[in-house]
């Protein structure tokens, strides 16, 4: 029995002790985590957490400030180019017949290129201002910028370019042309527009050239030459300059694709392309481009049991232009040239299909050119030379 009772005895006393440390623990677990919120509560002073003397607060730290002037190539090229791009407004009239209003429709960009004494002229996406009865125009300044009129001088549907006339009274700077076929993959591109409206005018966005040349369909009949860039481009951009590191205005930012689950795919007109419609537009309202007066259908699109039987063409020839149809007295049909001719060059540039053609016809050739033509025509090599006309004015 005396046995028992002391087994029992060590047994109490093993359990008051295991309870005294667990009791323990247990309390400073409880101390550490309550004790930031009973000093929060004022409960506890401040000083119970004390390091020393010095008691801890929020805003411990540095308190040094460091001024740094970061100028760089981009800042730089914004800085040029940055107060020549202005807000475009497309006003609509709204309503019934009797009651119409004039309303704000879309926003979109712009860049003035040109000043000349009282009247500066800007550059602009046709769709930006197509349908519009009033076009607003507004100058980057101080108080959210000056709205001017501005009359439309003329727009360019192919080519997505449009020209403005305004008062230059609010222009303190236009844009400078740089040179785009010397623009390289890799190199810095800076994107300055309008997204999403006026309210982000200015925005800077920058990355590098995707692609110097890159060929995008815009319609079931024209494909159009464009820079390709990685700066971002959203809705509202369009119109808006694209510049290189050197502050030059290398392209008009017109077309992104906004695919779902797609970045960093934004195009702009190059601007030695521009550069030419840009003059007709002002000169005459319009752009006159020499004409063909063909409908045309890309050879690689005919299957090749048909360039067998039906035009006959060589194994080689894969690339060109088939004709589909001549308009009666154009210059084609005075030169004699058929359906199913089959146009592989045009003087020396050989032509692999219908955006070929088109680019060497506008951006090579004139009104009143001469120019050669090589065809097939039942599997036999031709040529003609004719004389260019001008394009009918609901073609051009």
């Amino acid at each position: 029995m005396g046995y028992y009772d002391q087994s029992d005895r060590v047994r109490r006393g093993m359990l008051v002790f295991l309870t005294a440390i667990i009791s323990a623990v247990i309390g400073g677990l409880l101390v550490l985590t309550l004790s930031p919120a009973l000093v929060r509560m004022g409960l506890l002073p401040q000083e119970y957490f004390s390091r020393g003397n010095a008691p801890l607060s929020e805003g411990a730290g540095p308190t040094q400030s460091v001024s740094v002037d970061v100028n760089n190539d981009i800042t730089k090229a914004v800085q040029q180019v940055r107060p020549a791009v202005v807000g475009v407004v497309n006003i609509q009239e709204s309503g019934g017949p009797f009651n119409q209003e004039p309303v704000q429709s879309g926003t979109g960009s712009g860049v003035i290129f040109e000043k000349k004494g009282e009247k500066a002229l800007v550059v602009t996406n046709h769709h930006v201002i197509e349908g519009a009865s009033q076009i607003g125009v507004v100058i980057p300044g101080e108080d959210g910028g000056k709205n001017v009129g501005a009359k439309l001088l003329g727009s360019d549907k192919a080519t997505d370019l449009a020209v403005l006339e305004i008062s230059s009274k609010y222009v303190t700077k236009v844009a400078k042309f740089g040179n785009s076929d010397q623009v390289k993959a890799g190199e810095p591109a800076i994107a300055i527009g309008n997204p999403l409206g006026l309210e982000f005018s200015q925005s800077v966005t920058a990355g590098v050239i995707s692609s110097p040349q890159r060929q995008i369909k815009v319609s079931e009949t024209m494909d159009m030459d464009v820079i390709q860039t990685d700066a971002a481009i959203n809705p509202g951009n369009s119109g808006g300059a694209l510049v290189n590191a050197a502050g030059q205005l290398i392209g008009i930012n017109s077309l992104k694709i906004a695919e779902q689950g797609v970045e960093g795919l934004g195009f702009a007109i190059p601007v030695n392309d521009a550069k030419p419609i840009l003059n007709d537009l002002i000169q005459f309202g319009e752009v006159h481009r020499p004409y063909l007066g063909v409908a045309l259908r890309d050879l690689e699109t005919v299957d090749l049991q048909a360039r067998s039987t039906k035009l006959h063409l060589p194994d080689s020839v894969t690339r060109g232009v088939v004709i589909l149809d001549i308009t009666p007295g154009s210059s084609s049909a005075k030169a004699g040239l058929q359906r199913l001719d089959v146009i592989v060059q045009l003087d020396e540039q050989k032509i692999r299909d219908g955006s070929d053609l088109r680019s060497y016809l506008w951006k090579k050739k004139e009104i009143g050119d001469q120019m050669k033509v090589v065809f097939y025509r039942d599997g036999e090599k031709k040529s003609v030379t004719l004389t260019l006309t001008k394009a009918p004015k609901h073609l051009s």
